[in-house]
């Protein structure tokens, strides 16, 4: 007869207890979604799209000259992919802090 050995999961390695709420966030206790800011600098960009390609949540749309659009800002997940690939400099994300009781800045 062979004995399997039982392997402990995270849970019960670290003795900790994570609710729903905090998975679904991923902040943390008591912590809301965290929220970013898209600038374009519409005079650096020269509309090659490459931002777009990268947006792992496809956030970045087009306009009628082709040049990017965040079309559902709330939707970022400010991984920054679009500012990392943006060979012109062209866009920056910046996380909008809130203060304690949740009010934007």
């Amino acid at each position: 007869m062979t004995r399997k050995k039982k392997r402990a999961t995270a849970t019960e390695k670290t003795g900790a207890r994570a609710s729903n709420q905090d998975k679904s966030s991923g902040n943390g206790p008591g912590v809301g979604k965290k929220r970013f800011r898209q600038i374009v600098f519409k005079d650096w960009c020269k509309k090659c799209g490459i931002c777009r390609a990268f947006c792992p949540k496809n956030v970045i749309g087009q306009d009628e000259s082709g040049g990017p659009v965040f079309e559902r800002p709330e939707d970022c997940i400010g991984c920054r992919f679009c500012e990392l690939h943006c060979p012109d400099f062209a866009i920056t994300v910046q996380e909008i802090h809130t203060d304690p009781a949740g009010d934007l800045p």
